[in-house]
């Protein structure tokens, strides 16, 4: 029995337009050890769920051929979170279509629910508050969810399994066997895989298509996160 649902944010439960693929892109692009370099939409995708300051360093490596150090990472970190910021002040995120009706069933269902995210709380924390989801005591039906965890809050962000252990810390989940793990990247498939879980799902409202994802090793694949209670209910 599946008692912990384990999400990811933009892309996954969050209709953010793509905005931290842009940011993310144009942030290492921009930086001056970047000069001369091209930073491909295909490496943006590579690293696409990964804690950003992670993404940022790769990127900028794999662009330039040269690691930036500390300095150089943390700068373009903060013109990332500038230029996501602005993005969304002008076009705010939204909750994907159904995925609060699919909250309140889990809800209903005594169902725990935590989000993961590749961000660190600085930006998921005013994103949360922008959607007015909220977190409270475990199994509180007058919060949305039950736990989020931050990329910067583990050892190691995806596709190690850490997120998704620390979720089950904060909800008191003991077993993988009663967790699903759910996301739009293939990092998130592969979190998923690598620490256990009963159920690991794709969705495709991100910019991944089913053929995309199918690739990966995963249990099940959706349109979308608003499917997950039909998909318990055939487990």
């Amino acid at each position: 029995m599946i008692r912990l649902v384990v999400l990811d944010m933009a892309g996954t439960t969050v209709d953010e337009g793509g905005a931290v693929y842009v940011a993310l892109h144009d942030a290492v692009a921009a930086d001056r050890v970047n000069v001369g370099s091209e930073v491909t939409e295909a490496a943006v995708q590579e690293w696409m769920g990964t804690e950003k300051r992670t993404a940022i360093r790769a990127l900028t490596e794999a662009a330039s051929g040269t690691v930036p150090d500390t300095e150089a990472v943390e700068r373009m970190y903060v013109d990332f979170r500038a230029r996501l910021s602005t993005a969304y002040r002008e076009a705010p995120p939204v909750p994907i279509a159904g995925t609060e009706e699919m909250f309140t069933e889990l809800r209903r269902r005594g169902i725990r629910i935590a989000l993961t995210t590749g961000f660190g709380r600085d930006i998921a924390e005013p994103l949360l508050a922008s959607l007015g989801w909220t977190t409270g005591s475990i199994g509180s039906t007058d919060s949305t969810v039950d736990a989020v965890v931050c990329g910067d809050e583990v050892a190691e962000g995806r596709p190690a399994p850490y997120l998704v252990f620390r979720a089950m810390e904060r909800t008191g989940t003991r077993s993988v066997d009663e967790v699903l793990v759910g996301g739009d990247t293939v990092v998130d498939l592969r979190a998923g895989t690598n620490a256990g879980a009963r159920v690991v799902l794709g969705v495709t409202t991100g910019k991944l298509s089913f053929a995309d994802l199918e690739v990966e090793r995963h249990t099940h694949l959706l349109d979308s996160v608003a499917g997950i209670p039909a998909l318990l209910d055939r487990l």
